[in-house]
């Protein structure tokens, strides 16, 4: 179903696609349509002299099917604007996106082994077990130049600790299969060079191989059902295979990144020009904010190289814990893609810019040309809830969705309510399903101890099944309105999660 969304003596006409007789949520579109008052701003601004040089316009404003209240813009917003861009609607966790592994494992073996590997697991992501040094030289050339930056400078760690794993020739053809090639190229790395540290010496940080907290996770899956077997059988998605599926950003590089975008775009604003109620604040593509476009984009792009990274040395911890438990195995890289990012797009000869919050691009055939995709589209991944299914689509490059897609099923209770009650539907879920967190709640000198088993619960059911939206319906709008099409369906094995 498409609600149309519109607001008395504003422009903006706005299309929010949702599963069949669902309304809008009331808090999300109250935040919607506080974040249109972004209209009033660039007017106020188009009056002041040499402030934009051409025509600041929204375009369009989309919510895709997770549709939801975020801070300030909602998530699922997808809006296409020219002569600006607005750094608040790709979020604070910049780049934060998807990647999506093939494997020659058999979910037998995983299940096999599963204590084992929950230990190793629990090592790895949370106890300190990573191994991923790199150099001043390195953190930079990622900062600067993202995956290509690492393909360049990756001989510094002389493949210790999980560098043992980065084979150059493997990455230069995944850097085809990640969106951007995984490199945006940066003309400075403003105020990280505390985090980059000393330029030849081999350091560690706390950062790099994080999922985060939220509803980020490591999760491997298996391929319950296949819709399109065409493109199935071109991606290497067979029924009954294992996959992995991962979903994180930039940590708090990101934050770092979406705070100093704020402050530029505070500076340019005019002195003695009320400021927006509603925080939201563009940057002009030239004129007045020249240098703070530049600046935008640079410090942007260091925090989506960093995204890149950090997924990357995820499917490596992965890989490590498989290979110590089960032997030798293969991970295949599908698609790397950011739902936290601003888009380039020229149309007619003429820039806009695609800013997305909590949604994929869905490009079609034609939008993927020069690349392996060209054939099929652009693999789409939207996960369901912790526990739930999950989806592997192709993005049919619909410009009324903005060449747009979810993100994920989106929440239907914000974390407060999801941790009150449901205390039969939590016990179910905690049966069916294998979730690995930081904690283990089973340790004996944690009997007793009901402040951090309180605490732990209450992570676990702030993102239970029950607090998101059904993932079948989602994808049924999906189908609906030609956004993407499915390609597969997986089911969890195990979880993981902060």
């Amino acid at each position: 179903m498409r609600h149309i969304l519109k607001w008395k003596d504003r422009k903006n006409v706005i299309s929010c696609y949702l599963p069949e007789d669902a309304a809008p949520d009331k808090n999300a579109v109250a935040e919607l349509h506080q974040m249109t008052a972004l209209e009033e701003t660039l007017e106020k601004l188009a009056a002041v002299s040499g402030y934009f040089q051409t025509e600041p316009r929204i375009e369009k404003i989309i919510q895709t099917p997770d549709f939801h209240k975020g801070a300030g813009i909602p998530i699922g917003t997808v809006m296409m604007t020219k002569g600006f861009v607005v750094p608040q609607a790709m979020g604070n966790d910049i780049n934060c996106g998807m990647r999506f592994y093939t494997t020659d494992l058999s979910e037998e073996k995983i299940r096999e082994k599963l204590s084992e590997l929950t230990k190793k697991l629990r090592h790895i992501f949370f106890e300190g077990g990573r191994q991923i040094p790199m150099t001043g030289r390195q953190r930079e050339a990622l900062f600067r130049y993202g995956l290509e930056g690492l393909l360049e400078t990756y001989q510094d760690s002389a493949k210790s600790g999980l560098w043992r794993y980065y084979e150059p020739d493997v990455q230069e053809k995944w850097l085809n299969r990640t969106v951007f090639r995984g490199s945006l190229k940066t003309s400075d790395t403003e105020g990280l060079e505390d985090f980059i540290g000393s330029y030849e010496q081999l350091g560690y940080d706390d950062q790099i191989g994080t999922i985060g907290g939220g509803n980020h996770f490591l999760e491997v899956q298996r391929v319950a059902e296949i819709y399109d077997g065409q493109t199935a059988n071109a991606w290497n998605i067979k029924k009954g295979a294992v996959v992995v599926m991962l979903h994180t950003g930039s940590l708090t590089i990101g934050h770092h990144s979406g705070l100093l975008n704020r402050q530029i775009c505070q500076d340019i604003y005019p002195a003695g020009l009320t400021h927006p109620e509603n925080k939201i604040y563009p940057i002009p593509e030239a004129g007045a904010g020249s240098d703070a476009w530049s600046r935008f984009w640079s410090v942007s792009g260091n925090a989506a190289n960093f995204g890149f990274a950090n997924r990357l040395f995820l499917g490596f911890m992965i890989q490590d814990v498989f290979t110590d438990v089960l032997g030798a195995c293969n991970l295949e890289l599908l698609y790397d893609a950011p739902h936290n990012y601003i888009w380039k797009k020229q149309i007619d000869g003429k820039n806009y810019y695609i800013h997305r919050k909590g949604a994929c691009c869905a490009r079609g055939c034609e939008e993927m040309e020069g690349t392996e995709f060209v054939y099929y589209g652009e693999p789409v991944m939207i996960p369901g809830s912790m526990g739930s299914s999950s989806y592997l689509l192709r993005g049919l490059g619909n410009p009324e969705s903005l060449w747009s897609a979810s993100h994920g099923a989106g929440r239907k209770k914000s974390r407060g309510d999801a941790i009150k009650g449901n205390d039969e539907a939590f016990r179910q879920f905690m049966e069916r399903f294998h979730v690995i967190t930081p904690i283990d709640p089973l340790r004996n000198d944690l009997k007793g101890r009901t402040d951090i088993l309180k605490k732990w619960e209450e992570t676990v059911r702030a993102e239970a099944p029950y607090a998101y939206k059904d993932i079948d319906e989602v994808i049924a709008v999906h189908t609906a309105h030609d956004m993407a099409a499915p390609v597969a369906r997986m089911e969890p094995i195990f979880t993981v999660k902060s």
